[in-house]
This record gives structure tokens, C-alpha cells and sequence, in this order.
């Protein structure tokens, strides 16, 4: 199989050292994937205009690398909320194949950095559209950045994905655990179709 050529989207604050998002940009490229993993501009105090900015180009630099494999993209925390706004307007040369949405914030969790990624004005048609095979949401049942019904119902329900919940897992982050994650390297790989069952 041909290795993948992948773009990876960090939420707010970044992925640093220790996340599972910057574990997986390494396990990529010894895997032999291209891999692109941008600081989004001014990652402490989020601009979603100034962020959807940065994806476009982004998106442009990934169907440009060589390799000719899948184009996956992989979203954290509000890098999901950007996708979930920009997805209307990606050009068609720049829709990928595959897209995993993991631990969406939602507006409910009140924190002001965030406010002005809501409302996303999203529409199923064009989140689904955005992936030619396939768009995964992964999630848990007691998110902190996503209180009350949990991204499962508030994203989930609404944008037509089937959710991967994995319970009692937080925000899937570095305080919640998650440094390395082989099964998420393993569906980004195509390794595997589901990451529920191995968190």
C-alpha cells in the first residue's frame, strides 16, 4: 500500500511534545508517509478567520506532495471546529480521501478563546462532501470542552457521522493519556477501520 500523504491539525494551544498528535507525525514518516503538521497562526488566542486562512494553502502544499498515496487529514479539538467551518469552502482539487475528527469542542463549553469559532454554520453535505471515502468522528462521553450531550449528539447527529466513542476518555489529550496511539496510527495507516475498540 502506498503510504499516505498527511496533513495534521492542532487545536488550541498547539500538540506539543507528548501529545498524541505530534507522537503520530513521527510515527508517520518512519512509516513513510508525507506528512505536513502547521502551527496555525497564534495558537494561544485562535483567529478563525486567520486560521482559515492558513488551511487553504495547507490543503494546496498536500495534494502537491509527491507520493501519489491517500490524503488524509487529522484534526484535534479545534482543528475539528475548523474543518467543520472551512468545509463549504474547500476547492474540489483539495478535497481528500479520508478526514478523522477527534474531541470537537462545543460552544457549550464556554470558553472565551473559543467563541468566535461558533456558530460553524456547518452543513452535513459539505463536511461529508470534503472526504471523497470517509469522515470519522472520534469522541468520549465526558469531554470537559464538550459538556452536556457530548460531541457524539451535538456533531455527530446533526453532520450525519457515526461516532467512535471511547468512554470515559476526557478530551483525548495529554492530560487524558494520550501520547502515543498506535490504533490511530493504524487507521491513518489503513490499517484499520475503527479506533473504538483500542483506544
Amino acid at each position: 500500500m502506498t503510504p499516505p500523504r498527511v496533513l495534521i491539525l492542532h487545536g488550541w494551544h498547539g500538540s506539543p511534545p507528548g501529545h498524541w498528535q505530534h507522537w503520530l507525525a513521527g510515527e508517520l514518516r518512519a512509516a513513510g508517509a508525507a506528512v505536513r503538521f502547521p502551527a496555525l497562526p497564534a495558537c494561544d488566542t485562535p483567529c478563525p478567520d486567520r486560521w482559515g486562512a492558513a488551511l487553504h494553502p495547507e490543503l494546496a502544499a498536500l495534494a502537491a506532495l509527491p507520493g501519489g498515496g491517500e490524503r488524509v487529514v487529522c484534526c484535534h479539538s479545534l482543528g475539528c471546529v475548523l474543518w467543520f467551518r472551512e468545509a463549504h469552502r474547500l476547492a474540489p482539487a483539495h478535497r481528500v480521501d479520508r478526514v478523522v475528527l477527534v474531541a470537537p469542542p462545543c460552544p457549550g463549553s464556554a470558553v472565551p478563546e473559543l467563541a468566535r469559532f461558533y456558530p460553524t454554520r456547518a452543513q452535513r453535505e459539505d463536511v461529508l462532501g470534503a472526504a471523497r471515502d470517509e469522515t470519522l468522528l472520534v469522541c468520549s462521553d465526558d469531554d470537559p470542552y464538550c459538556p452536556g450531550t457530548g460531541a457524539a449528539e451535538h456533531w455527530g447527529r446533526p453532520l450525519g457521522l457515526e461516532p467512535d466513542v471511547l468512554p470515559g476518555q476526557g478530551h483525548l489529550n495529554i492530560e487524558a493519556g494520550y501520547g502515543p496511539w498506535p490504533a490511530m496510527a493504524d487507521w491513518v495507516l489503513g490499517r484499520r477501520e475503527r479506533l473504538a475498540a483500542a483506544a
